[in-house]
């Protein structure tokens, strides 16, 4: 059930953002508003502001998180399939922008029930290979609604695929009905406020909270601004096509990105939280210099296959150890808005990155901001090193935390 609910995360972010993207790139649309298109994204960001009624409040259909998770899933269905009934990329961007909003707001909802569910349901021995698990249906989710989505939009055009997509939605409307309860006896706050300022006091008591903080901020900081508009740089800079780009780009991506998450948990069980967050963002910003060779070499199959296989092996990597870090850090009574005050950090970068980085492109080219990209990644490993104790405490559990 896990991994099938990862699939219903992994399905609706891809449709508002890189697909999306592709679909506006075929339209014709300027590098400058593809960029600026990536702030639809922002609930993703902003989602702490709404999760304390998640903590608070229960529908009464199925259970505290599920009941929540069910709701987004039945209205990101009928948002979806209205976006290809509409055909809205057809129309004026600013309709389009307002309904991908809108989606990003009800899947970021879902992420919200989703995380909590998973964090409350895995015991901390889990906690790995269960973020492992997670991440593989959320990357096939991916894997389908990305490389699949643009194979499918070569045959049958982008609104048709978009009423597909919705309806592969109901896969995770039908694992939320099934998935068990989470045997707990977390007594619900007694009113809004409460809600809000318990869990924030909660983290911000601890010891090393800004600086945790600060570190969930900048460890895909790299990855983020070098995958913001790579899709963009495929298609219209190197040239090659939707099919191409679908297996290739995306589907190879996808796969690596799958292993190396698998391998990537196992990994981290045997050397540890610390070492595997440090190694895992080596590797992540190491990848990011392959971009730089292929935007000098150019269009490439060889050279597409390595960097693409690589750069999503060492992101899969990264984001397993990543996930286990946060879930490390919430506490039980309070693990949906703690868990999207922590993601809404990390989700800051991906969300800001789109704006400055059509700017960086026109103005200086696409070999110059994949160079960026890797001196960007690369501060989090001091900040990494200047805190190893308190990130090796939270693999022990001393500090209190689920």
């Amino acid at each position: 059930m896990i991994a099938l609910l990862g699939f219903a995360s992994g399905l609706p972010l891809v449709l508002s953002d890189s697909t999306l993207q592709a679909w506006m790139a075929v339209q014709g649309v300027s590098i400058v508003h593809v960029g600026l298109f990536s702030l639809v994204g922002l609930p993703y960001v902003l989602k702490f502001l709404w999760a304390p009624l998640l903590d608070r409040f229960r529908l009464g259909w199925l259970s505290r998180r599920r009941d929540w998770t069910l709701l987004a899933q039945c209205v990101l269905v009928c948002l979806l399939a209205y976006v290809g009934i509409a055909d809205l990329a057809a129309g004026p961007l600013l309709w389009l922008g307002i309904v991908a909003v809108c989606i990003a707001f009800m899947s970021a909802t879902q992420d919200i029930a989703v995380d909590a569910y998973r964090t409350e349901i895995l015991s901390d021995s889990e906690r790995g290979f269960g973020a492992a698990i997670f991440v593989t249906g959320y990357r096939v989710a991916m894997l389908i609604a990305g490389a699949g989505a643009l194979a499918l939009a070569d045959q049958i055009g982008f609104a048709n695929t978009y009423i597909v997509m919705a309806g592969l939605l109901v896969i995770g409307i039908a694992a939320n009905i099934a998935a068990p309860a989470v045997s707990s006896n977390v007594e619900l706050p007694r009113s809004v406020g409460e809600a809000v300022i318990l869990p924030l006091r909660d983290f911000f008591m601890r010891k090393g909270a800004v600086w945790l903080l600060v570190i969930v901020f900048c460890y895909k900081l790299g990855d983020a601004f070098a995958g913001r508009l790579t899709l963009y740089f495929v298609l219209n800079d190197l040239e090659f096509s939707l099919t191409e780009v679908g297996i290739i780009y995306k589907a190879l991506g996808l796969f690596a990105t799958i292993g190396g998450g698998l391998y990537g948990g196992v990994l981290m069980y045997r050397i540890g939280l610390y070492r595997s967050l440090v190694l895992f963002a080596w590797l992540q910003a190491l990848t990011n210099l392959g971009f730089c060779g292929l935007a000098m070499i150019g269009k490439s199959y060889i050279a597409m296959l390595m960097v693409v296989g690589l750069e999503n092996l060492a992101g899969g990597m990264g984001t397993i150890a990543f996930v286990a870090f946060i879930m490390s850090m919430c506490h039980r009574s309070f693990t949906a808005t703690q868990f999207a005050v922590l993601t809404a950090f990390a989700s800051i970068g991906r969300t800001i990155s789109g704006p400055p980085s059509g700017y960086l492109i026109d103005s200086f080219g696409w070999l110059v901001f994949f160079f960026l990209t890797f001196i960007i990644a690369l501060p989090v490993l001091a900040l990494l090193r200047m805190k190893r104790g308190l990130i090796e405490e939270l693999d022990t559990g001393s500090d209190g935390t689920c």
